[in-house]
């Protein structure tokens, strides 16, 4: 996942160190001073996960630099993927922040610490201002992703009698019911943002369909989380589920990884996640039996959350500066690198004249198919809690909406209590 993004980025929750093609210790804006033989070194913070190992990011890396061999770039890697938000501010806190980095939301609120990027330098973005800061680009506005779809098991559903995928809410509880009823967990879910997945795709039918600025509203202090009736009826239509046992509040203790290994080996029905998890369901043995559609809302009408972000960033205290950007630039533009990673994060590449490959799997196309089928129907709205730049949460705020995704599940908070938390963190981070 990007991280993101998503974010893409999404992506989360693993902790792989960089070895060989990483340094123990960050060296930010030091690593920018030229290395051997006249190049320039850049160093460039990662985030492994999942779909995106150290492998990866080394070859990507690697088609760079062959192409422009006056670079030389030092991969430095997080101590884990859920940490990465914490991680980056600690390093811009104290002036390592190394050159180029994933982007991340509460290091794009930061802004001193971020270089902007010129209307020049994003000429080839499908979406150039995308995630702004103050009418300030600081993130490449790389990648698309829908967040959540909902991936299903055609084999779980057959055996619960459910002949199609839902078409309203109330099929969806209905379908629920009757997985529930053959002793299949209606939905996979864990800890970290997972949890969160359903509460995202409520709140993009029954909130942001109606209210798309409803984040704008609230970082104006025009609405509040307590007291908004809608964000409350979306709140408790999530709790809900939780009650009647159609998420399991035992799951939470289990990370992202093990959540996706938990789906992929068929102990739950249904999994709400971000469009990045194709990649991994089309390298599984279970690729054939998945199905994907949209979270429906109760009349059935399509509400596709979506962000857009997800690029590099490059920081203000890089040595050489131009060096950075440039290799910020080749690694997102580069069709190879924007081919590797649709095949390994499923991403839908936001750069002008892009086309995915013909070869990638048939769950990634079935999710490029339904975000392209809300594209054409005009039925995006943002993704709850994964907006960027002026519209999205205030830092700290996204982890916030997390944890009391868990807390509702587990029967910690109350509607009401988690809404008036949101609340006061809110003012905090303010």
């Amino acid at each position: 996942m990007n991280k993101l993004f998503a974010a893409g980025a999404m992506t989360l929750a693993v902790a792989l160190a960089l070895s060989a093609c990483s340094s123990s210790t960050p060296s930010g804006g030091q690593s920018s001073a030229p290395a051997s033989g006249g190049k320039q070194k850049v160093s460039f913070l990662v985030f492994p996960s999942p779909n995106l190992p150290e492998s990866y990011w080394k070859a990507q890396v690697d088609l760079v630099t062959k192409a422009n061999p006056d670079l030389e770039v030092e991969l430095v890697a997080a101590p884990s993927e859920s940490e990465r938000n914490d991680y980056a501010k600690q390093l811009a806190a104290s002036g390592q922040l190394p050159d180029v980095q994933i982007g991340m939301q509460d290091l794009i609120a930061l802004e001193p610490s971020l270089a902007p990027w010129t209307p020049d330098e994003l000429k080839d973005f499908l979406c150039p201002t995308c995630g702004a800061v103050n009418g300030k680009v600081l993130q490449l506005p790389t990648n698309t992703q829908t967040i959540p779809n909902v991936y299903y098991s055609k084999k779980l559903f057959q055996k619960a009698g459910i002949a199609e995928p839902p078409k309203t809410y109330a099929d969806l509880l209905a379908d629920a019911e009757k997985l529930k009823a053959k002793g299949i967990t209606p939905f996979v879910s864990g800890g970290v943002f997972v949890t969160s997945q359903p509460w995202t795709a409520i709140l993009a039918t029954d909130l942001y369909a109606k209210t798309p600025d409803w984040m704008t509203k609230r970082r104006n202090g025009e609405v509040k989380f307590a007291t908004d009736p809608a964000m409350k009826a979306a709140t408790q239509k999530f709790t809900d589920l939780a009650t009647k046992g159609y998420l399991d509040k035992r799951q939470i203790g289990q990370d992202y990884p093990k959540t996706q290994e938990a789906f992929l080996g068929g102990k739950g029905a249904m999994y709400p996640m971000g469009s990045w998890f194709a990649a991994a369901a089309d390298a599984s043995p279970m690729k054939d039996d998945i199905g994907v559609f949209a979270w429906p809302g109760d009349d059935g009408s399509l509400h596709m959350p979506t962000f857009t972000g997800g690029g590099l960033s490059v920081s203000a205290t890089a040595k050489n500066m131009a060096a950075a950007k440039k290799f910020a630039l080749a690694f997102q533009l580069t069709k190879a690198n924007l081919d590797a990673s649709v095949k390994a994060d499923a991403l839908f590449p936001a750069i002008k004249g892009y086309t995915p490959p013909s070869d990638t799997g048939p769950v990634f196309k079935a999710v490029y198919d339904l975000w392209q089928k809300a594209q054409n129907e005009k039925a995006t709205v943002p993704a709850f809690s994964w907006e960027a730049g002026d519209t999205a949460m205030l830092p700290g705020m996204q982890g916030k909406f997390w944890s009391t995704a868990q807390d509702l599940v587990s029967g910690k908070k109350t509607v009401d209590q988690a809404l008036s938390f949101l609340d006061t963190e809110w003012e905090k981070s303010g």
